[in-house]
């Protein structure tokens, strides 16, 4: 697992804090907060948004690196989800999809509470076997 400076990872909690009390989820309660560390070293944050159609709600994992992207980043070190709930909670399946695009295998995961909780993963514990773009085919010719 990648080495974060505790300053760092303090920072990121507070981040994921903050997206946390900015998460819209009037239907399910369930809010989620989500920093992000770039490889420049910049934090990154998003929450959850639900929608009343709730396939659409888009969860705090990739609205944090989508924000990340459209500051013009694209590569990530770290990243911290906030929840208020006992149970930690680790990114759903498809955010672990989106996590493996932008962070490196090694690259630290962490679920915090409000109790001060953590759990610590790395990208291939969250998803052994990830398809990444290095998988996708390098030559374009039809077999």
């Amino acid at each position: 697992m990648s080495q974060i400076e505790n300053t760092k990872v303090q920072a990121l909690i507070s981040a994921a804090k903050d997206g946390f009390n900015k998460a819209y989820a009037p239907y399910s309660q369930f809010r989620v907060g989500a920093a992000a560390l770039t490889a420049n070293g910049k934090i990154v944050k998003g929450c959850n948004v639900e929608n009343a159609s709730y396939g659409l709600t888009v969860c705090a994992e990739r609205n944090c690196l989508a924000q990340g992207v459209i500051a013009g980043e694209q590569r990530f070190t770290a990243m911290v989800i906030y929840t208020n709930q006992e149970k930690l909670t680790p990114p759903c399946g498809a955010c672990r999809q989106v996590i493996a695009e932008f962070l490196a295998p090694e690259a630290l995961v962490m679920a915090v509470n409000n109790n001060n909780n953590s759990q610590q993963w790395t990208v291939s514990e969250l998803l052994p076997d990830a398809f990444t773009p290095q998988d996708l085919l390098t030559n374009k010719e039809i077999i």
